[in-house]
């Protein structure tokens, strides 16, 4: 009965900002890795960002690092993702995800969210 909803996408001009939210029912997440991966058509779901439990360890997807940072809040039950100088080629369905730091970090986890749309224009 877990469950996983983003929210937070839109669209937005190149060199802006988004910020995401993934809330989380049916499990705390305290003790569960929680990750962000990102899929346009055609390409490979790629891994954008990645926090263990107590963000101990955080882990980012080469293109991303510098501009993107994710975050978390147990008592919340939320994960985030701030999008930072944002460029055309971020245009993709943002998941989250939730499972232990090894199966998220392969893109494996227990649970995936639905997705929400980001879009970049130039």
């Amino acid at each position: 009965q877990v469950q996983l909803v983003e929210s937070g996408g839109g669209l937005v001009q190149a060199g802006g900002s988004l910020r995401l939210s993934c809330v989380a029912s049916g499990r705390t997440i305290r003790t569960y890795t929680m990750g962000w991966f990102r899929q346009s058509p055609g390409k490979e779901r790629e891994l954008v960002a990645v926090t263990s439990r107590s963000a101990a360890m955080t882990e980012y997807g080469d293109s991303v690092k510098g501009r993107f940072t994710i975050s978390r809040d147990d008592a919340k039950n939320t994960v985030y993702l701030q999008m930072n100088s944002l460029k055309p080629d971020d245009t993709a369905i943002y998941y989250c995800a939730i499972g232990a730091f090894a199966d998220v970090l392969r893109a494996v986890p227990n649970y995936w969210g639905p997705g929400t749309q980001v879009t970049v224009s130039s």
